[in-house]
């Protein structure tokens, strides 16, 4: 329970970074939740009732109505719990919309391009991803300049919308260290960045809920299992 009579349910995967990013705005709002882990292969029908258009993971649940997709989960728990723990998106508009930017910045270069380096076809698709997202990471490590004023966070000095939002990424940078022996955030190319996963995790409010790195690597060790297994002939 959220307090005040509010229900809170989070429909999700542990490994999902966007799941994470729902998470960690629930947990530096202070707000208690049902955490329900979805099997993606067998989708439940709350899920496929709860986000009908999409069929996708997270889905907050609150009081029965549902709120869908990573982003707009963050804005709504910020808006509907406003009493508590401190702002998420900043009072000024401009400042509001600059954070809204690049968070879009996030997950449509920075996570994009993870993806396809990740999950390329071919080698040269890998590659290409591979490169496209030190570009978009040396943009970030610009922006982090620019939107932090020297400060420790992208919200200044606190956590704010941005910070969440790559900060479901927190995680995925360590994994990825451990499989790959890369960092996402290097320290010689994107030294604030890198401290900045560094801060970020080590908040109170992120420990709580992000999943550990082991657990994570785990988990993608086995997904690339999967994917180089062949496939097994059926039917008739």
């Amino acid at each position: 329970m959220a307090g005040g009579g509010d229900e809170l349910k989070l429909l999700g995967t542990f490994a999902s970074p966007f799941v994470m990013r729902a998470k960690l705005a629930l947990s530096f709002k202070g707000l208690s939740f049902e955490d329900v882990e979805e099997d993606l292969a067998n989708k439940s029908q709350l899920l496929l009732e709860s986000n009908p258009a999409e069929k996708k993971v997270p889905v907050l649940i609150h009081n029965g109505k549902p709120v869908c997709d990573s982003r707009v989960i963050v804005q709504y728990i910020d808006e509907a719990f406003s009493g508590n723990g401190a702002p998420l998106l900043p009072a000024d508009p401009y400042e509001r919309a600059v954070a809204r930017f690049w968070a879009a910045y996030v997950d449509d270069k920075v996570l994009c391009h993870v993806l396809e380096a990740a999950r390329g076809k071919t080698e040269e698709e890998k590659a290409e991803g591979l490169k496209q997202t030190l570009v978009a990471v040396e943009t970030m490590e610009a922006a982090f300049k620019t939107c932090s004023k020297g400060k420790p966070f992208f919200g200044g000095d606190r956590v704010g919308y941005l910070d969440v939002t790559l900060g479901g990424l927190v995680v995925w940078v360590h994994a990825g260290a451990a499989l790959y022996g890369m960092r996402l955030f290097d320290d010689a190319k994107s030294p604030f960045l890198a401290a900045w996963v560094e801060r970020f995790g080590a908040l109170d409010a992120a420990k709580a809920v992000l999943p550990a790195v082991e657990r994570v690597v785990e988990f993608a060790k086995m997904r690339q299992a999967q994917a180089a297994a062949p496939a097994t002939a059926g039917g008739n």
